[in-house]
């Protein structure tokens, strides 16, 4: 019989720990729901502020809107798909991968979404929509 190995039952490094396999889904879904909770209230109120200010022509409403995305994929992966209890090789091989497809994709949509909106600001073709 193969020995099998207990899932750690501990999340933000250690900080917050639980009884139970039980009691660690649930703790990892109220953090994943405050998570959403912010960015639906967010999309909701949409502050001027979050909205008006860019950076890399991107507002930082969106920039928030990003992040909290990644910081859901990440416990998503890393506590309910077991990531933290597999070999470090196989971790890196996962989180690097996603890391690096992720920012190539949001730097790809900054490119082509700001060259779309120059054609459009410039009159070389009108907005028609």
């Amino acid at each position: 019989m193969a020995h099998e190995q207990a899932h750690k039952l501990a999340i933000f490094r250690g900080n917050l720990k639980f009884k139970s396999n039980v009691s660690k889904i649930w703790g990892v879904f109220v953090v994943l729901s405050i998570i959403t909770i912010i960015e639906v209230a967010l999309g909701i109120l949409r502050p001027d502020f979050l909205v008006t200010h860019k950076f890399l022509s991107l507002n930082l409403l969106n920039w928030i809107f990003i992040l909290l995305t990644i910081c859901k994929a990440y416990y998503i992966t890393w506590d309910f798909m077991h990531m933290r209890d597999e070999t470090v090789g196989l971790r890196r091989a996962a989180v690097w991968t996603g890391v690096f497809l992720i920012a190539y994709m949001v730097l790809l949509i900054l490119i082509e979404g700001d060259y779309i909106y120059e054609v459009y600001k410039h009159g070389f073709i009108k907005f028609d929509f």
